[in-house]
């Protein structure tokens, strides 16, 4: 029987503080311990061969490549100690040591912490394992996987896709009790569902076909390393096929798929890759608080006083730009166009821009795709648009129209009009007809504002060919050439005076004709004035893959 003194020590027992008994540090649990070396199997530094033939092609492993676009003690990985669904046919001890996490390394990471802070960097990360199975997906990393993008979708966490890997894995024997052709599977229709909610970034070095493929076309954009080869079937589903016997080298290399338009950004090796995927991401992550910028006073003298002499628009756009800021997506398809990224103050926008050097900036089929697909971007993610318009209108000609031309250039009309994020054009130099109007949003009374530097120059067509059509029985008539010639130059130059910028504005066709060195601050002051949108309020609630 307890007494009240006995009462009196058990509360005060209660009451005391911990006492803390003498432990050996080296002492570990069994079950703790097998935790621990389960871990222990997937680290680098326990699997020298796999790293080693990484290294042999140049190559990092993914667990260093999501090491590298995590800050430090950013990334908590789920699904560690998966293993592949084999163990029908090999050994555990087997199936944990080469097959760890089964082939796909996946968690939740910061990103770019040290720009934006903690609250804005949260980010969905998942890498296939090129040194477990050819990175192939198996049937526990599709479970895996599925895992992931719930938790992506429900917390709106923007994604980085390492996509290198062969695709389906038919050794999985495991699974052959619970599915026959898995063709029920929803990665697919889960991963294709973050488009357009999140930010969604593929990346590749090395294979990447059949399924990683699909996942990776799904994705917003795709960087991949000069050594990558991409392709919806790899050699042996082309084999299987029956359509022939191809080295993997041989499907889907860089110099097709970078001149085809199908990879946005080509790097030259994993560290690039990385890099430019930090780079990407910090666009739809917020404003940076330091920036610097060039002398604005330089763009007053890039555009060359001949009015028919070409220049390089990357100039314009890199000095218009913050320092260091601007990342140019599909540079090498569809070239008479520039799209991309940059940012003005430490405030991102999506950039579109006449490219003069070719076809003298007349728009082209596949730079109208590129075109409608960034508005489509920015759109869906709330970045403001500006639009640097340079061109004689659209391409024109019988073998133009061979290339669907007027679907191709018609999706910038469609698209524009169902842009609700802020747009800015800033007519550099020529605005002619309805390809101007397609660079500015539809109609030059469509954007915030419309702006011309002082070398703008409009009409309803090219002035040229405006003389040549408009007073063709004029200049027929005269038979003297000379004196044709020297009519056709009057009347060239009476067009162009009655269409140059600072005519235009006393029109009100345009908003205003500005000094070039103060084209950063009229954007700012126009994204000040401009109403907020959020994301979610965009009229088009997904990026088309193409």
């Amino acid at each position: 029987m307890k007494t009240s003194k006995d009462k009196e020590e058990t509360e005060a027992e209660k009451n005391a503080p911990p006492v803390k008994k003498e432990t050996d540090s080296n002492s570990i649990r069994p079950e703790l311990a097998e935790v621990i070396a389960r871990h222990a199997f997937g680290l680098d530094e326990n699997r020298p061969d796999a790293v080693a033939k990484r290294q042999q092609k140049n190559q990092r492993t993914a667990r260093a490549n999501v090491e590298d676009l995590c800050d430090t003690g950013g990334f908590v990985e789920y699904g560690t100690l998966a293993i592949a669904a084999q163990r029908g046919r090999r050994s555990l001890d087997d199936l944990i040591s080469k097959t760890p996490a089964d082939g796909l390394i996946a968690g939740i990471g910061s990103v770019n912490g040290s720009l934006f802070g903690d609250d804005k960097t949260r980010c969905m990360v998942m890498a296939y394992d090129y040194t477990v199975l050819a990175g192939t997906q198996g049937y526990f990393n599709h479970k895996k996987m599925d895992r992931m993008l719930k938790l992506a979708q429900e917390q709106r966490l923007p994604l980085v896709f390492f996509a290198e890997g062969g695709g389906g894995r038919p050794g999985d024997v495991d699974a052959s009790g619970v599915m026959v052709a898995g063709l029920d599977l929803s990665t697919f229709a889960s991963f294709a569902g973050l488009s357009g909610t999140v930010p969604v970034i593929g990346v590749v070095s090395g294979y990447c076909f059949a399924g990683n493929a699909a996942l990776l076309g799904c994705c917003d954009v795709i960087i991949a390393t000069k050594n990558s080869n991409i392709g919806m079937g790899g050699p042996v589903m082309i084999e299987g096929g029956g359509l022939g016997v191809f080295k993997p080298e041989e499907v889907g290399p860089m110099d097709v798929q970078t001149q085809n338009g199908m990879v946005d950004i080509e790097v030259a090796d994993d560290v690039e890759m990385v890099a430019v995927a930090k780079q990407y991401l910090s666009y739809f992550q917020g404003t940076t608080s330091q920036w610097e910028a060039a002398d604005q006073l330089r763009l007053r003298d890039l555009i060359p006083e001949n009015r028919k002499r070409a220049y390089n628009v990357r100039t314009v756009i890199k000095a218009l730009a913050d320092t260091d800021s601007f990342l140019e997506l599909r540079p090498k398809f569809g070239p008479g166009m520039i799209t991309g990224f940059l940012k003005i103050e430490g405030r991102p926008f999506g950039v579109i821009a006449n490219n003069c050097m070719h076809m003298a900036g007349a728009i082209e089929a596949e730079g109208a795709d590129k075109v409608a697909r960034l508005m489509q971007l920015c759109n869906v993610h709330g970045l403001p648009i500006l639009s640097l318009c340079d061109t004689p209108g659209f391409m024109v000609g019988p073998e133009i129209e061979k290339r669907a031309q007027v679907r191709h250039v018609c999706r910038m009309f469609v698209n524009g009009a169902h842009v609700t994020v802020p747009y800015f054009t800033v007519i550099l130099r020529r605005g002619y007809g309805l390809g101007a109007m397609a660079m500015a949003k539809g109609g030059f009374h469509e954007s915030i504002f419309t702006v011309a530097w002082p070398t703008g120059e409009f009409g309803g067509m090219g002035l040229e060919g405006a003389v040549k059509a408009g007073f063709k029985k004029e200049l027929v008539a005269i038979e003297n050439l000379e004196e044709r010639e020297a009519l056709y130059e009057k009347l060239v130059a009476q067009l162009y005076e009655r269409g140059k910028a600072i005519n235009m504005a006393s029109y009100l066709e345009i908003d205003a004709v500005i000094d070039p060195a103060d084209t950063r601050n009229w954007i700012i002051q126009g994204l000040k004035s401009a109403p907020a949108r959020q994301p979610q309020e965009s009229s088009h609630s997904f990026v088309d893959p193409w």
